[in-house]
Order: C-alpha cells, then sequence, then structure tokens
C-alpha cells in the first residue's frame, strides 16, 4: 500500500529498534572488571530483552487492532519479530559470558561487538526513514548492513581458526568459540532484518 500519513505501526517498530540499538551500544561499550560486573552486565541486557519483550506484545496488540497500515501487516510482524532476535542474540551472549565467568573479553569479541553496534545503528537509520516514508533512500543502510555480517562472516572464519591455533586449552577453546559464533550469529539476524526492509522496498514501490 502507498504510503498516505503517518502510521503508529512504524512509530512502534522505531521504538522496538531503537531499544535493539540501545542494548548493542551497552553491550559494546561496557567494560566487565570482575564476577560481580559480569553479572551486573547480564542482567542489565536481560532486562534490555525484556523491555523488548513487551514492546513486542505492544505492536501485536496493535497489529490486531489495525486495518488500514502503511505496509502490509505480515511485514511489520516480520520486522518485530527479527529485531527482537537481535536482542535474543544478545542477551544469550551476555548470558554465556556470566555462565562462563568471563570477566575480559578479547580483542575478537571486541571487534565482534563493534559490528553489532554499528549494525544496529544501521538498522535504526532505515527504520526511521520507513517512517518517513523515504523508500529507496533505506537501500544505502541495507547495504551497509549486509557489508557488516559480510565482515562478520569473515571475522569468525578467523578468529576461530587462530583459537584452534594459540590456544592449548580446550575448554578456553570451547567457551569462546561459542561466544564467537553466538555474535557473528546476532549479525546474521541484522541482516535478517535488512532482508525484510528490501522486501518492502519491492513490496511499495
Amino acid at each position: 500500500m502507498l504510503f498516505t500519513k503517518s502510521d503508529p505501526l512504524l512509530d512502534d517498530l522505531l521504538v522496538i529498534a531503537q531499544n535493539v540499538h540501545d542494548s548493542a551500544v551497552f553491550f559494546n561499550q561496557y567494560k566487565v572488571k570482575s564476577l560481580e560486573t559480569v553479572e551486573s552486565f547480564s542482567n542489565t541486557m536481560k532486562d534490555f530483552e525484556s523491555k523488548g519483550d513487551r514492546l513486542i506484545h505492544e505492536i501485536i496488540f496493535r497489529i490486531n487492532k489495525s486495518f488500514i497500515t502503511a505496509i502490509e501487516r505480515e511485514d511489520v510482524m516480520e520486522l518485530a519479530i527479527k529485531l527482537d532476535d537481535v536482542l535474543d542474540g544478545l542477551e544469550c551472549c551476555a548470558a554465556r559470558l556470566y555462565m562462563f565467568d568471563i570477566t575480559r573479553g578479547d580483542d575478537v569479541m571486541i571487534h565482534f561487538a563493534r559490528i553489532i553496534e554499528d549494525s544496529t545503528q544501521q538498522i535504526v537509520h532505515a527504520i526511521e526513514l520507513l517512517q518517513k516514508q523515504k523508500l529507496s533512500a533505506m537501500k544505502e543502510y541495507i547495504i551497509g548492513i549486509n557489508e557488516l555480517e559480510s565482515e562478520s562472516d569473515e571475522l569468525l572464519r578467523t578468529s576461530v581458526r587462530e583459537l584452534f591455533k594459540t590456544s592449548t586449552d580446550a575448554i578456553h577453546i570451547m567457551q569462546f568459540k561459542e561466544i564467537y559464533e553466538l555474535l557473528e550469529e546476532v549479525t546474521d539476524h541484522c541482516e535478517d532484518v535488512a532482508d525484510v526492509l528490501e522486501t518492502v522496498i519491492m513490496g511499495n514501490t
């Protein structure tokens, strides 16, 4: 459907996207220094995830009450779910850090966290344009998200290879490999959001 006026559903999507980005910023910038702070870090990420769940319930309620929407209701729901996947993935990573008592992230984790923060910022920019009915302009950010996901793929390959080459501690290898893979999966979820946005462009232009 062509855009004719502001749609509260798109406002809701932007709120969800901003919460995801806020969580990514916190994840990237928080400095874990002890077992106590890694627990606090994990708990705060859980708070972001819980807020995300509440926002998803609110948008589902609004979708069920809406008859005319700027984009297909199915696309709104798909975007909301994919955004929630990003947040769930970040919270899962934080929980693993706590479970494994990892109190200091390595350079690989820091790199992944930067990619994720950048990806969620691109998502926010794209949804802001969706809200403003500027569909073609969204493509720049969709491309950016895809490029960041490719960077993440390469980072996973090189980091896991390096992990097996340099570490002889089987538990360390198992724990860090799992966290690397979980972080890379978060960037896959960001790309999933970009794919849905691409579908929205195709269906409305």
